[in-house]
C-alpha cells in the first residue's frame, strides 16, 4: 500500500519548468479593465430576438429539422415573408 502523504505538505516545482507563454496562450486569455472584464465576440443586438414556445404538429417539425442546422432562421424568414403578403 503506498504510504500517505502528510497534509500541507507539497512537492517544489522549478519555476524554469513552467510552459512557455505561446500564442494561443494569450489568444484565450481574458482582457481586463481593471476589474471589468471586457468581452470579445459579437456585440450584443439593438433588437435581439426573444424566445417563443410554439407547438407545431410532429411530422411539420420533423420536416423543418431535416432541412438541417438554421432551420430556426429559416422558419424566421418564412414567417416574415407570410406578414409582408398578409400586409399588401
Amino acid at each position: 500500500m503506498p504510504k500517505k502523504k502528510r497534509a500541507g505538505v507539497s512537492t517544489w516545482v522549478d519555476p524554469d519548468d513552467a510552459p512557455a507563454l505561446t500564442d494561443e496562450f494569450f489568444a484565450k486569455a481574458e482582457i481586463k479593465d481593471g476589474v471589468r472584464l471586457i468581452r470579445r465576440g459579437r456585440p450584443p443586438l439593438a433588437e435581439a430576438k426573444r424566445q417563443v414556445t410554439l407547438r407545431l404538429d410532429p411530422d411539420l417539425l420533423d420536416r423543418l429539422r431535416a432541412t438541417g442546422p438554421g432551420w430556426q432562421t429559416r422558419v424566421n424568414k418564412a414567417l416574415r415573408d407570410w406578414l409582408k403578403k398578409q400586409a399588401a
